[in-house]
């Protein structure tokens, strides 16, 4: 029995080595290459943006640069391959007769928001904001200097909201120091300079009305927009208003007005 076992064993490590010598099956000359890995496609956004945070949630490989207007130049350059920046901007920047004539809108749409104003936490500007884009509203001003820039379609009802003064509240400290000073990035149709270099568009005009009401003068002032927290509350400006998204980040830091546009972050391809 013994001997029967070791020669079943025996034949067992024969078989076994002839399959571990075996060569391996040649591919015939003419097969298919393996497919090459899919390029990386780069997109440009603006720090601190939706668009920068939404391509993060989504794991895309991204060059941050200072405003949406330099991630179209990133494109038009060649040195991304898309951009991810707001439908409105987009809407006003790309394609036939704009400064982009060779971009275009694709149909990715990547999510759906909405622009408030920001003003420090817990200002009663806020507030104060909410009460003018009401009565603009109503009267109709809000639409026509929304037509003027092309956003009509964008432009979110605005409903009677009462504003109650406060003594030693943000409105008060504007009005005793005579201007406001309003935060804002080069950002067509919200916010750019005309050919005089005055800055206009839907957002500029909105807070000139603001002004206004206030029977103060404004001033605008450019920001770095990852930083707009810090010069709100170093009170290097009075508010934000440049088409900023009301995401839940920048509701837990500032006091955010209702929202007044609806927006996208759509992908732009050269």
């Amino acid at each position: 029995m013994k001997k029967f076992m070791s020669l079943m064993l025996a034949l067992a490590m024969v078989m076994a080595l002839a399959a571990c010598s075996k060569p391996a099956e040649e591919k015939p000359a003419d097969a298919d290459p393996a497919p090459e890995a899919p390029a990386t496609i780069v997109y440009a956004v603006e720090a601190g943006s939706a668009g920068e945070e939404v391509a993060l949630e989504n794991g895309f490989e991204i060059v941050s640069v200072d405003t949406q207007a330099k991630a179209l130049m990133e494109v038009q350059a060649g040195t991304s391959d898309a951009a991810i920046i707001d439908s409105l901007m987009a809407g006003a920047m790309v394609g036939e007769g704009t400064s982009y004539p060779d971009l275009k809108i694709t149909d990715q749409k990547l999510t759906e928001e909405l622009y408030g104003v920001g003003c420090r936490k817990d200002s009663d500007l806020a507030a104060f904001i909410n009460a003018v884009m009401a009565d603009a509203y109503a009267d109709g001003t809000m639409m026509e200097i929304a037509n003027t820039y092309g956003v009509q379609e964008a432009v979110i009802e605005q409903k009677a909201d009462a504003y109650t003064a406060s003594a030693d509240g943000d409105v008060a400290y504007i009005q005793g120091k005579g201007t406001l000073i309003v935060g804002i990035t080069d950002f067509a149709p919200m916010d750019y300079k005309d050919d005089n270099g005055e800055w206009i568009g839907f957002d500029a005009d909105m807070a000139k009305l603001v002004a206004e009401k206030l029977g103060v003068s404004i001033e605008f002032v450019e920001i770095d927009w990852d930083n707009k927290v810090f010069e709100l509350d170093g009170k290097a400006i009075d508010v934000v208003w440049n088409g900023m998204t009301l995401t839940d980040a920048v509701m837990e830091t500032m006091a955010c007005t209702n929202a007044y546009c609806n927006n996208a972050q759509v992908v732009i391809v050269k």
